[in-house]
Protein backbone atom coordinates (compact mmCIF):
# COMPACT_ATOMS: atom_id res chain seq x y z
CA UNK A 1 0.00 0.00 0.00
CA UNK A 2 1.41 3.11 -1.20
CA UNK A 3 0.43 6.67 -0.13
CA UNK A 4 1.35 10.36 -1.14
CA UNK A 5 0.59 13.51 0.80
CA UNK A 6 -0.43 16.58 -0.48
CA UNK A 7 -0.29 19.72 1.85
CA UNK A 8 -2.37 22.17 0.42
CA UNK A 9 -1.50 26.00 1.15
CA UNK A 10 -0.15 29.25 -1.06
CA UNK A 11 1.52 29.93 2.67
CA UNK A 12 3.52 26.84 2.28
CA UNK A 13 4.97 27.20 -0.66
CA UNK A 14 5.73 30.78 -0.13
CA UNK A 15 7.84 29.40 3.14
CA UNK A 16 5.10 31.66 5.36
CA UNK A 17 4.53 28.34 8.10
CA UNK A 18 7.03 25.19 7.93
CA UNK A 19 5.00 21.80 6.76
CA UNK A 20 5.64 19.84 10.23
CA UNK A 21 2.26 17.87 9.04
CA UNK A 22 4.32 16.19 6.54
CA UNK A 23 6.60 14.83 8.75
CA UNK A 24 3.69 13.55 11.32
CA UNK A 25 1.37 12.00 8.83
CA UNK A 26 4.88 9.85 7.14
CA UNK A 27 5.43 8.66 10.78
CA UNK A 28 1.96 7.65 11.79
CA UNK A 29 1.19 6.35 8.21
CA UNK A 30 4.70 4.18 8.08
CA UNK A 31 3.65 3.11 11.41
CA UNK A 32 0.60 1.33 10.19
CA UNK A 33 2.34 -0.47 7.18
CA UNK A 34 1.64 2.17 4.36
CA UNK A 35 4.81 3.82 2.71
CA UNK A 36 4.67 7.59 1.66
CA UNK A 37 6.41 7.25 -1.83
CA UNK A 38 5.90 10.97 -2.40
CA UNK A 39 4.92 14.18 -0.80
CA UNK A 40 3.47 17.33 -3.08
CA UNK A 41 2.88 20.90 -1.97
CA UNK A 42 0.33 22.53 -3.76
CA UNK A 43 -1.05 26.05 -3.98
CA UNK A 44 -5.09 27.22 -3.51
CA UNK A 45 -5.51 27.21 -7.04
CA UNK A 46 -8.18 24.38 -7.93
CA UNK A 47 -6.88 23.54 -11.59
CA UNK A 48 -3.28 22.97 -10.03
CA UNK A 49 -4.54 20.96 -7.36
CA UNK A 50 -6.68 18.42 -9.33
CA UNK A 51 -3.39 18.54 -11.75
CA UNK A 52 -1.55 17.48 -8.37
CA UNK A 53 -4.64 14.57 -7.81
CA UNK A 54 -4.20 13.37 -11.30
CA UNK A 55 -0.56 12.35 -10.57
CA UNK A 56 -1.29 11.23 -7.20
CA UNK A 57 -3.42 8.61 -8.40
CA UNK A 58 -0.86 7.29 -10.83
CA UNK A 59 1.43 6.43 -8.66
CA UNK A 60 0.01 6.02 -4.84
CA UNK A 61 -2.94 3.96 -3.29
CA UNK A 62 -3.72 6.32 -0.69
CA UNK A 63 -3.86 10.22 -0.91
CA UNK A 64 -3.74 12.37 2.39
CA UNK A 65 -4.27 16.23 2.11
CA UNK A 66 -3.55 18.60 4.36
CA UNK A 67 -5.31 22.19 4.69
CA UNK A 68 -7.95 23.34 2.18
CA UNK A 69 -10.65 22.75 4.17
CA UNK A 70 -11.72 25.90 6.11
CA UNK A 71 -14.37 29.09 5.11
CA UNK A 72 -12.65 30.85 2.59
CA UNK A 73 -13.18 30.74 -1.16
CA UNK A 74 -9.50 29.37 -1.62
CA UNK A 75 -10.33 26.65 0.68
CA UNK A 76 -10.63 23.76 -2.36
CA UNK A 77 -9.43 20.83 -1.68
CA UNK A 78 -13.09 19.33 -1.43
CA UNK A 79 -14.35 20.70 -4.34
CA UNK A 80 -10.89 19.43 -5.89
CA UNK A 81 -11.65 15.81 -4.97
CA UNK A 82 -15.60 15.99 -5.71
CA UNK A 83 -15.06 17.46 -9.34
CA UNK A 84 -12.63 14.81 -10.02
CA UNK A 85 -14.93 11.86 -8.48
CA UNK A 86 -17.61 13.38 -10.12
CA UNK A 87 -19.28 13.87 -7.17
CA UNK A 88 -21.56 16.54 -5.33
CA UNK A 89 -20.79 18.17 -2.06
CA UNK A 90 -23.79 17.87 0.62
CA UNK A 91 -23.66 19.53 4.44
CA UNK A 92 -22.44 16.99 7.02
CA UNK A 93 -25.79 17.61 9.54
CA UNK A 94 -23.83 17.08 12.92
CA UNK A 95 -20.59 19.46 11.76
CA UNK A 96 -23.10 22.17 10.95
CA UNK A 97 -24.92 22.18 14.46
CA UNK A 98 -21.45 22.40 15.91
CA UNK A 99 -20.62 25.21 13.73
CA UNK A 100 -23.68 26.97 14.44
CA UNK A 101 -23.51 26.65 17.93
CA UNK A 102 -20.03 27.70 18.14
CA UNK A 103 -21.20 31.18 17.12
CA UNK A 104 -24.68 31.03 19.05
CA UNK A 105 -22.14 30.56 22.51
CA UNK A 106 -20.21 33.81 21.52
CA UNK A 107 -22.87 35.68 20.43
CA UNK A 108 -21.20 36.10 16.94
CA UNK A 109 -23.04 36.35 13.50
CA UNK A 110 -22.24 33.56 11.83
CA UNK A 111 -21.72 34.30 8.13
CA UNK A 112 -22.70 32.26 5.19
CA UNK A 113 -18.71 31.04 4.04
CA UNK A 114 -18.39 29.72 7.42
CA UNK A 115 -21.07 26.76 6.26
CA UNK A 116 -18.26 25.47 3.80
CA UNK A 117 -16.70 24.28 7.04
CA UNK A 118 -18.98 21.73 7.79
CA UNK A 119 -19.05 20.06 3.42
CA UNK A 120 -18.23 16.65 2.78
CA UNK A 121 -17.90 14.85 -0.29
CA UNK A 122 -21.42 12.41 -1.65
CA UNK A 123 -20.68 8.72 -0.38
CA UNK A 124 -18.09 9.59 2.25
CA UNK A 125 -17.61 9.05 6.05
CA UNK A 126 -17.26 12.73 7.42
CA UNK A 127 -14.33 12.90 10.01
CA UNK A 128 -15.03 14.80 12.94
CA UNK A 129 -12.73 17.60 14.52
CA UNK A 130 -12.69 17.63 18.52
CA UNK A 131 -10.18 20.79 18.42
CA UNK A 132 -11.72 23.20 15.18
CA UNK A 133 -14.77 23.27 13.23
CA UNK A 134 -14.20 22.01 9.68
CA UNK A 135 -14.92 18.70 9.29
CA UNK A 136 -12.21 16.14 7.74
CA UNK A 137 -13.03 13.39 4.81
CA UNK A 138 -12.81 9.36 3.81
CA UNK A 139 -13.62 8.25 1.31
CA UNK A 140 -12.88 5.14 -1.69
CA UNK A 141 -13.20 5.22 -4.88
CA UNK A 142 -12.36 2.29 -6.85
CA UNK A 143 -8.63 1.07 -6.01
CA UNK A 144 -7.83 4.74 -4.41
CA UNK A 145 -8.68 6.18 -1.08
CA UNK A 146 -8.76 9.70 0.39
CA UNK A 147 -7.92 11.42 3.47
CA UNK A 148 -9.25 14.71 3.97
CA UNK A 149 -7.35 16.68 7.01
CA UNK A 150 -7.35 20.37 8.45
CA UNK A 151 -4.23 22.25 7.69
CA UNK A 152 -3.51 23.61 11.45
CA UNK A 153 -1.30 20.86 13.56
CA UNK A 154 -3.61 20.80 16.22
CA UNK A 155 -6.71 20.27 14.72
CA UNK A 156 -4.75 17.56 11.96
CA UNK A 157 -3.34 15.60 14.70
CA UNK A 158 -6.26 14.24 16.97
CA UNK A 159 -8.72 13.76 13.69
CA UNK A 160 -5.85 11.59 12.24
CA UNK A 161 -5.34 9.71 15.28
CA UNK A 162 -9.07 9.00 16.54
CA UNK A 163 -11.14 9.14 12.75
CA UNK A 164 -9.04 8.49 9.86
CA UNK A 165 -6.60 6.25 11.10
CA UNK A 166 -9.25 3.79 12.44
CA UNK A 167 -11.23 4.22 9.24
CA UNK A 168 -7.32 3.47 7.31
CA UNK A 169 -7.07 -0.03 9.24
CA UNK A 170 -11.38 -0.98 9.16
CA UNK A 171 -11.88 -0.01 5.52
CA UNK A 172 -8.50 -0.10 3.87
CA UNK A 173 -6.30 -2.61 5.44
CA UNK A 174 -8.45 -5.34 6.22
CA UNK A 175 -6.43 -7.80 4.65
CA UNK A 176 -3.47 -6.74 6.26
CA UNK A 177 -2.32 -8.37 9.46
CA UNK A 178 -1.71 -5.16 11.85
CA UNK A 179 1.42 -3.61 12.60
CA UNK A 180 2.16 -2.70 16.28
CA UNK A 181 5.19 -0.15 17.25
CA UNK A 182 7.05 0.90 19.76
CA UNK A 183 8.85 4.00 20.53
CA UNK A 184 12.33 4.38 22.50
CA UNK A 185 14.10 7.23 23.84
CA UNK A 186 17.41 8.69 23.84
CA UNK A 187 19.29 11.44 24.82
CA UNK A 188 22.97 12.21 25.23
CA UNK A 189 23.63 10.49 21.99
CA UNK A 190 23.66 11.77 18.46
CA UNK A 191 21.71 10.12 15.24
CA UNK A 192 24.88 8.35 13.84
CA UNK A 193 26.21 7.46 17.15
CA UNK A 194 22.92 5.79 18.11
CA UNK A 195 22.70 3.89 14.54
CA UNK A 196 26.95 2.64 14.85
CA UNK A 197 26.17 1.18 17.92
CA UNK A 198 22.93 -0.84 16.55
CA UNK A 199 24.61 -0.99 12.87
CA UNK A 200 24.46 -5.44 13.12
CA UNK A 201 20.84 -5.19 13.87
CA UNK A 202 20.00 -2.37 11.70
CA UNK A 203 21.47 -4.43 8.65
CA UNK A 204 19.85 -7.86 9.77
CA UNK A 205 16.34 -6.66 10.72
CA UNK A 206 13.39 -7.89 9.20
CA UNK A 207 10.40 -8.29 11.52
CA UNK A 208 10.45 -6.45 13.50
CA UNK A 209 12.15 -3.06 11.87
CA UNK A 210 14.10 -0.82 13.43
CA UNK A 211 13.58 3.46 12.50
CA UNK A 212 16.07 5.78 13.83
CA UNK A 213 15.19 9.62 13.85
CA UNK A 214 16.80 12.53 15.34
CA UNK A 215 14.96 15.50 17.60
CA UNK A 216 16.01 18.19 18.90
CA UNK A 217 18.63 16.87 21.43
CA UNK A 218 16.95 13.91 21.40
CA UNK A 219 16.64 10.44 19.26
CA UNK A 220 14.04 8.09 19.13
CA UNK A 221 13.96 4.64 17.41
CA UNK A 222 10.55 3.46 16.21
CA UNK A 223 10.16 -0.63 16.45
CA UNK A 224 7.76 -2.03 13.89
CA UNK A 225 6.12 -6.00 13.97
CA UNK A 226 3.72 -7.69 11.98
CA UNK A 227 1.76 -9.66 14.71
CA UNK A 228 -1.72 -10.78 14.77
CA UNK A 229 -2.19 -9.85 17.82
CA UNK A 230 -0.45 -7.41 20.76
CA UNK A 231 0.11 -10.13 23.58
CA UNK A 232 2.61 -11.59 20.06
CA UNK A 233 3.57 -8.09 18.82
CA UNK A 234 4.67 -7.39 22.52
CA UNK A 235 6.49 -10.40 22.66
CA UNK A 236 8.84 -9.70 19.81
CA UNK A 237 9.10 -6.61 20.43
CA UNK A 238 10.12 -6.69 24.07
CA UNK A 239 13.18 -8.93 22.78
CA UNK A 240 14.54 -6.14 20.59
CA UNK A 241 14.26 -3.52 23.02
CA UNK A 242 16.34 -6.19 25.40
CA UNK A 243 18.60 -6.17 22.76
CA UNK A 244 18.84 -2.56 22.39
CA UNK A 245 18.94 -1.61 25.77
CA UNK A 246 21.62 -3.88 26.77
CA UNK A 247 23.71 -1.84 24.44
CA UNK A 248 22.74 1.51 25.09
CA UNK A 249 21.45 1.88 28.90
CA UNK A 250 23.82 5.31 29.88
CA UNK A 251 21.08 6.56 27.37
CA UNK A 252 18.00 5.12 26.68
CA UNK A 253 15.67 6.97 29.56
CA UNK A 254 12.35 5.59 27.96
CA UNK A 255 10.34 3.10 26.40
CA UNK A 256 7.32 5.43 25.37
CA UNK A 257 7.52 9.00 23.23
CA UNK A 258 8.32 11.53 25.86
CA UNK A 259 10.72 14.12 26.51
CA UNK A 260 13.76 14.06 28.76
CA UNK A 261 11.81 16.18 31.41
CA UNK A 262 8.94 13.87 31.60
CA UNK A 263 10.78 11.31 32.45
CA UNK A 264 12.66 13.68 34.70
CA UNK A 265 9.64 15.07 36.52
CA UNK A 266 8.30 11.49 37.37
CA UNK A 267 11.49 9.91 38.83
CA UNK A 268 11.82 12.76 41.00
CA UNK A 269 8.45 12.94 42.00
CA UNK A 270 8.32 9.20 42.56
CA UNK A 271 12.18 9.85 44.22
CA UNK A 272 10.70 12.33 46.47
CA UNK A 273 13.29 14.57 45.03
CA UNK A 274 13.06 18.20 44.49
CA UNK A 275 15.10 20.76 42.12
CA UNK A 276 16.02 24.45 40.92
CA UNK A 277 17.85 25.97 38.58
CA UNK A 278 20.18 29.14 37.60
CA UNK A 279 20.35 30.15 33.70
CA UNK A 280 22.17 32.24 32.24
CA UNK A 281 22.02 31.78 28.59
CA UNK A 282 18.95 29.22 28.27
CA UNK A 283 17.10 32.47 29.66
CA UNK A 284 14.40 30.20 31.87
CA UNK A 285 14.14 27.12 29.76
CA UNK A 286 15.09 24.51 31.47
CA UNK A 287 12.70 25.77 33.99
CA UNK A 288 9.98 25.93 31.30
CA UNK A 289 10.84 22.65 30.27
CA UNK A 290 9.78 21.20 33.37
CA UNK A 291 6.76 23.07 34.23
CA UNK A 292 5.40 21.45 30.63
CA UNK A 293 4.63 18.13 32.74
CA UNK A 294 1.83 17.81 34.70
CA UNK A 295 3.08 17.08 38.30
CA UNK A 296 6.17 19.25 37.93
CA UNK A 297 4.91 21.49 40.80
CA UNK A 298 6.02 18.48 43.13
CA UNK A 299 9.69 18.57 42.04
CA UNK A 300 10.22 21.80 40.77
CA UNK A 301 11.45 24.62 43.55
CA UNK A 302 11.93 27.50 41.41
CA UNK A 303 14.69 29.41 40.27
CA UNK A 304 16.85 32.39 39.00
CA UNK A 305 17.40 33.63 35.50
CA UNK A 306 20.70 35.16 36.05
CA UNK A 307 21.50 36.97 32.38
CA UNK A 308 23.88 39.55 33.87
CA UNK A 309 27.18 39.49 35.96
CA UNK A 310 25.18 41.40 38.26
CA UNK A 311 22.30 39.34 39.06
CA UNK A 312 24.82 36.22 39.24
CA UNK A 313 26.74 38.48 41.86
CA UNK A 314 23.70 39.93 43.70
CA UNK A 315 21.35 37.14 43.79
CA UNK A 316 23.83 34.24 43.82
CA UNK A 317 26.42 35.20 45.42
CA UNK A 318 29.13 34.48 42.52
CA UNK A 319 32.46 36.11 43.87
CA UNK A 320 32.96 39.34 41.78
CA UNK A 321 36.85 38.04 41.16
CA UNK A 322 35.20 35.44 38.82
CA UNK A 323 33.62 37.72 36.98
CA UNK A 324 35.93 40.32 36.44
CA UNK A 325 39.23 40.90 36.12
CA UNK A 326 42.03 40.41 33.91
CA UNK A 327 42.83 36.73 35.15
CA UNK A 328 38.82 36.00 36.11
CA UNK A 329 37.32 32.99 34.69
CA UNK A 330 34.88 34.92 33.36
CA UNK A 331 30.78 34.77 33.66
CA UNK A 332 31.34 31.83 30.89
CA UNK A 333 33.60 29.18 32.64
CA UNK A 334 33.51 25.73 35.10
CA UNK A 335 34.00 27.72 38.23
CA UNK A 336 30.97 29.89 38.04
CA UNK A 337 28.66 27.10 36.35
CA UNK A 338 29.61 25.01 40.01
CA UNK A 339 28.42 28.27 42.13
CA UNK A 340 25.75 28.81 40.64
CA UNK A 341 24.58 25.48 40.82
CA UNK A 342 24.96 25.09 44.50
CA UNK A 343 23.78 28.70 45.68
CA UNK A 344 20.42 27.82 43.81
CA UNK A 345 20.19 24.60 45.80
CA UNK A 346 21.24 26.03 48.75
CA UNK A 347 18.78 29.12 48.05
CA UNK A 348 16.25 27.13 47.60
CA UNK A 349 16.60 24.20 49.59
CA UNK A 350 16.43 21.76 47.01
CA UNK A 351 18.02 18.01 46.67
CA UNK A 352 19.44 19.41 42.96
CA UNK A 353 20.84 22.71 41.83
CA UNK A 354 21.36 23.07 38.07
CA UNK A 355 23.13 25.53 36.08
CA UNK A 356 23.87 26.82 32.75
CA UNK A 357 25.58 29.37 31.16
CA UNK A 358 27.31 29.88 28.09
CA UNK A 359 27.52 31.74 24.86
CA UNK A 360 23.91 31.40 22.26
CA UNK A 361 25.26 33.65 19.83
CA UNK A 362 25.43 35.15 17.36
CA UNK A 363 28.53 36.69 19.18
CA UNK A 364 31.75 35.99 20.91
CA UNK A 365 31.41 36.50 24.47
CA UNK A 366 34.45 37.62 27.38
CA UNK A 367 36.50 36.29 23.60
CA UNK A 368 34.83 32.66 24.09
CA UNK A 369 33.30 31.17 21.08
CA UNK A 370 29.97 30.51 20.03
CA UNK A 371 28.22 27.60 21.61
CA UNK A 372 30.47 26.74 24.22
CA UNK A 373 28.59 26.17 27.51
CA UNK A 374 29.00 25.27 30.83
CA UNK A 375 26.28 23.08 32.82
CA UNK A 376 26.31 21.86 36.59
CA UNK A 377 24.78 19.66 38.49
CA UNK A 378 25.01 20.31 42.32
CA UNK A 379 23.48 17.79 44.99
CA UNK A 380 22.66 17.83 48.78
CA UNK A 381 24.99 16.08 50.77
CA UNK A 382 26.58 14.76 47.35
CA UNK A 383 29.56 16.17 44.59
CA UNK A 384 28.95 19.35 42.00
CA UNK A 385 29.33 18.22 38.13
CA UNK A 386 30.29 20.73 35.71
CA UNK A 387 30.55 19.68 32.20
CA UNK A 388 31.92 21.48 28.95
CA UNK A 389 29.68 21.35 25.88
CA UNK A 390 30.76 22.50 22.38
CA UNK A 391 27.60 22.91 20.89
CA UNK A 392 27.37 23.67 17.12
CA UNK A 393 24.21 25.87 15.23
CA UNK A 394 22.17 28.81 15.61
CA UNK A 395 21.37 30.65 18.85
CA UNK A 396 18.11 28.55 19.27
CA UNK A 397 20.09 25.42 18.90
CA UNK A 398 22.65 25.90 21.27
CA UNK A 399 19.67 27.23 24.26
CA UNK A 400 17.92 23.89 23.04
CA UNK A 401 20.46 21.57 23.22
CA UNK A 402 22.22 22.55 26.19
CA UNK A 403 18.90 22.17 27.95
CA UNK A 404 18.09 18.84 26.67
CA UNK A 405 21.95 17.89 27.64
CA UNK A 406 21.53 19.53 31.30
CA UNK A 407 18.45 17.22 31.70
CA UNK A 408 20.07 14.12 30.85
CA UNK A 409 22.98 14.40 32.85
CA UNK A 410 20.36 14.90 35.85
CA UNK A 411 18.58 11.98 34.65
CA UNK A 412 21.48 9.95 34.93
CA UNK A 413 22.00 11.12 38.22
CA UNK A 414 18.60 10.09 39.56
CA UNK A 415 19.14 6.53 37.80
CA UNK A 416 22.14 6.57 40.02
CA UNK A 417 19.79 7.78 43.39
CA UNK A 418 17.38 4.87 42.52
CA UNK A 419 19.98 2.39 42.52
CA UNK A 420 21.02 3.07 45.58
CA UNK A 421 17.42 3.77 47.18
Amino acid sequence: MKAEIIAVGTEILLGQIVNTNAQYLSQELAAIGIDVYFQTVVGDNEKRLQEAIRLAQSRADVLVFSGGIGPTQDDLTKDAIAGLLGRELRTDRPAMDKITEFFADRGIEMTDNNKRQALVIEGSTPLPNSTGLAVGVAISDGDHHYIVLPGPPSELKPMFEHEAKPWLLHQVLTDEMPIYSRILKFAGIGESALEDKLLDLIDAQTDPTIAPYAKEGEVAIRLSTKAKDIQEANGRLTVLETQIQSRLAEHMYASEDVPIEETVVKMMADLGLTVSAAESCTGGMVMQSLTTVPGSASMLMGGIVCYSNEMKEKLLNVPHDYLEGADAPGAVSREVAEVLAEQVRMITDSDFGLSVTGVAGPGYSERKPVGLVYIGIAERGGKTEVFELRIKGNRDTIRKRSTKTLLYRLWRRLVQAEKQD
